[in-house]
């Protein structure tokens, strides 16, 4: 079954309509799965979400979560959803225990009725029940705000940029609990800047400037890189990117951690290639790399709208 269906979604701001957050935008995501929005900043995954959890109306188009159309049925849809905004939304003054006891009245339960739901996640903050919660940690505001969108125990679950600013660890032990989560049929949809955490996902949609350029498994998105992918490095990077750029073999070059990821038109390229690096003078090293999702994207967002 299909927990939330989006029909040409279109979002425009500014008074003359000048800025597209969304340009007919359409997908769905089934019960039960995990489904991850994966793209920088502005590429329209909060307008997105702020129109699914009924806060946005599109200037177009159509969306239902659970059924209900997120336009006539928005009181329904609000009961059912939980949102965890990008931008931490609790009440700094309260303790953690005040914040959850205030979410879980408005929707009119407990924090023992739905208690289940969020023990593992909670049990790690209940020892700071009684501190105000702006002076958790990140990783600590993190949690709370997931027990506060859990805890009218919703059918499906929003998620924006959750791990923004959190440390690596608390990273880890987020996409843990979202595992946990699913397992209990939570339909859970996350939006995310990281191109790493592509892989914890069921199905990814991969988003760019108001469009999807890309909706599949993180597996089958990276199996259809069809192109030689080589990384690059040198004592002078600048210089190494510049001749990477202006081969005619290289369809695409870009800085990849310590190295430049170069993808080539086809294996033919890389003895010319080596042959124009050798002739620049530069000390460099060059080597076969196996593709991942952040490749995959960089090449969607550099050709599809070509």
């Amino acid at each position: 079954m299909t927990a939330v269906e989006v029909h040409t979604i279109s979002k425009t701001y500014g008074k003359k309509k000048e800025v597209n957050a969304l340009n007919n935008i359409s997908f769905s995501v089934t019960k039960g799965e995990l489904f991850g929005i994966i793209g920088p900043d502005g590429a329209g995954k909060t307008s997105l979400f702020r129109i699914l959890t009924t806060l946005l109306l599109a200037d177009n188009g159509t969306a239902s979560v659970d059924g209900f159309d997120v336009v006539k049925d928005y009181k329904a849809i609000r009961n059912r959803v939980g949102y965890m905004p990008g931008r931490f939304s609790l009440y700094q003054d309260l303790t953690v225990e005040e914040n959850l006891n205030f979410f879980a009245t408005i929707f009119n339960t407990s924090i023992q009725e739905n208690y289940d739901l969020i023990k593992d996640i909670y049990a790690q903050i209940e020892p700071f029940k009684d501190r105000r919660t702006g002076k958790l940690s990140g990783g600590m505001k993190q949690k709370l705000a997931l027990s506060c969108a859990l805890i009218h125990r919703p059918s499906v679950l929003f998620l924006d940029e959750p791990t923004t600013g959190v440390d690596a660890v608390s990273r880890k032990e987020f996409w843990e609990m979202l595992r946990r989560l699913k397992e209990q049929g939570i339909t859970i949809l996350v939006s995310t800047p990281y191109m790493d955490e592509a892989g914890m996902c069921d199905r990814v949609a991969l988003m760019q400037k108001g469009n999807i350029m890309s909706i599949d498994t993180p597996e089958a998105i990276v199996s259809a890189f069809q192109y030689p992918l080589y990384k690059a490095r040198s004592d002078q990077m600048l210089p190494l990117l510049n001749e990477l750029k202006q081969f005619e073999g290289v369809k695409d070059a870009y800085v990849f951690g310590e190295y430049h990821h170069a993808v080539l038109k086809d294996e033919q390229q890389v003895t010319l290639l080596i042959q124009r690096l050798n002739q620049s003078g530069l000390k460099y090293e060059l080597k076969p790399a196996q593709p991942d999702i952040e490749d995959c994207f960089m090449l969607l967002m550099n050709h599809t709208h070509a």
